[in-house]
């Protein structure tokens, strides 16, 4: 058996951060190595460039910034509208590559954002349940992740974080300390599906978009909290 490389900890591409980005990107790092210290798992995994979507589970508000800070990949992230109806919110949020989006992500403007950001080669980070899991456990995903993953040709990287909702899960005003692990699975990249998407009759496309998005939410509740024997 081969043993397990060790991850190697990851460094900004700080020319291509955005001021709030990069500033932002540090802070989480501290907070990660202090308050809450995290493990990470074949963060390697992720596309070092071109378009790609990264898809995880989404069990507290800590999770969006435990996945992007723990790779040099510069992400753009999608939240609801309504968090940016607060102009200072909404500023923030805008400097961390957050877009605007309905929750399922499944609209034609929703969709059109995140095609557009794939084809301009961008790595868009997502979470197929739509909202946060209100116990912690795997939720069914949305149709509107199979969809969006049809419509491109993205490489799709499954990821896990574990124990978050148990330190800043729903209910919680702040974050507990305590560990937290995140895991990026090996990218999965829907050939078939993708190319019956094209030619199916609607009823069919809407099947499709459900089996991808079942196969995917199955890839990450397959995670596990120890690391592979191989990369």
């Amino acid at each position: 058996m081969t043993a397990a490389r060790p991850e190697r900890d990851p460094t900004p591409a700080a020319e291509a951060m955005g001021l709030g980005y990069f500033l932002g990107w540090w802070w989480f790092r501290f907070f990660f190595a202090t308050y809450q210290p995290r493990r990470i798992m074949h963060a390697a995994r992720v596309p070092a460039r071109g378009p790609a979507i990264l898809a995880a589970n989404h069990a507290s508000f800590i999770d969006p910034p435990l996945i992007g800070s723990a790779t040099p990949r510069v992400l753009q992230y999608l939240a609801r509208e309504s968090a940016f109806s607060n102009p200072v919110a909404g500023a923030i949020l805008r400097s961390w590559n957050c877009v605007p989006l309905d929750r399922d992500g499944g609209s034609a403007r929703g969709l059109k954002t995140i095609l557009n950001r794939l084809r301009d080669g961008q790595a868009i980070m997502m979470f197929p349940e739509g909202t946060r899991s209100p116990d912690g456990r795997l939720q069914p995903a949305r149709p509107g992740i199979g969809l969006a993953i049809a419509r491109s040709s993205a490489p799709v990287i499954p990821i896990r974080v574990f124990d978050t909702h148990e330190h800043y899960g729903r209910g919680h005003w702040l974050p507990r300390p305590g560990r937290v692990v995140v895991k990026f699975g090996r990218p999965m990249h829907f050939r078939e599906e993708r190319d019956r998407a094209k030619s199916g009759t609607p009823e069919e496309r809407k099947e499709i978009y459900r089996r991808i998005a079942d196969t995917l939410m199955a890839a990450i509740g397959a995670l596990t909290p120890v690391p592979d024997d191989t990369d």
